[in-house]
């Protein structure tokens, strides 16, 4: 089994960094191809990995091939493949807004497509990514491909309906989540906090916050309610956000991106 990359940007280098540090397939067995030859050559001296000089060669000796291009860039990649990929091999498209229909549509014949929403803390093999099949995908390759997924990270299974709500909520929701951090050390630089030090300390306290949602199983809202002691400094605090309008505030941007994605 061969996995093969079109495009060798950050998310295409966090997936193969993830399946090569977990072993699940050798270097050996992944091939890459991108716009460059210098970044083919940065990828293939990191990870040990064959790239090859087009992307039609790369769909040629590929059995699964990952489209780990931008969406405006598919029509043009699909066009360069679509002789090279016949019905045993399996399209994964990690593009945003771009159904499995359209992608379909593209080929102009019957293709296993496996649509997947990744987001970038796959980099350090904490991601989360959203997965989706056509109905010529069998259950085999689609658990194969979702351990691949795994390897960087948390993989779900959801309706093709939701993926651009995936999107808002964990494809982009990273940049939100660096805005608060800065802002927290921001606030804390000036109450006289060195900057790196207020940056290690309002990112780790958000992967802890994480943590205890996820390990805990308690509703984000009660373990809120633990910190908030009775007139203490937490709920005077929490008040401000809240006059502020901060849960609104971030509901319209989750919004607001998941309509974008829908219009791509």
């Amino acid at each position: 089994m061969t996995v093969g990359f079109i495009g060798l940007g950050n998310m295409a280098k966090a997936m193969i960094g993830g399946i090569l540090a977990k072993g699940l397939m050798g270097p050996n067995e992944i091939i890459g191809a991108a716009a460059t030859p210098d970044t083919c050559l940065k990828v293939a001296n990191k990870y040990g990995i064959q790239t090859r000089s087009s992307n039609a060669a790369v769909a040629k000796d590929a059995d699964i091939i990952v489209l780990a291009v931008k969406p405006q860039y598919l029509k043009v990649v699909i066009a360069d493949i679509m002789d090279s990929v016949d019905e045993n091999k399996i399209i994964v498209s990690i593009a945003a807004g771009k159904t499995i229909n359209w992608l379909a549509k593209e080929f102009e014949k019957p293709v296993k497509i496996i649509r997947v929403m990744p987001n970038t803390p796959a980099l350090v093999l904490e991601g989360c990514s959203a997965v989706c099949r056509n109905d010529l995908v069998d259950d085999d390759s689609y658990h194969f491909v979702k351990e691949l997924l795994e390897s960087f990270g948390k993989a779900y299974t959801v309706p093709e309906s939701l993926m651009d709500v995936v999107v808002g909520v964990s494809g982009s929701s990273p940049a939100y989540v660096f805005m608060f951090i800065e802002a927290m050390a921001d606030a804390a630089v000036a109450g006289g906090m060195p900057r790196k030090q207020a940056y290690e300390f309002a990112a780790q306290s958000v992967l802890g916050s994480a943590k205890m949602v996820l390990e805990t199983g308690k509703h984000p809202g009660e373990l809120k309610d633990m910190v908030c002691s009775p007139a203490g400094t937490t709920i005077d605090a929490v008040h401000v956000l809240e006059k502020g309008g901060l849960r609104g505030t971030v509901m319209d941007a989750v919004k607001t991106c998941i309509d974008k994605s829908r219009s791509l």
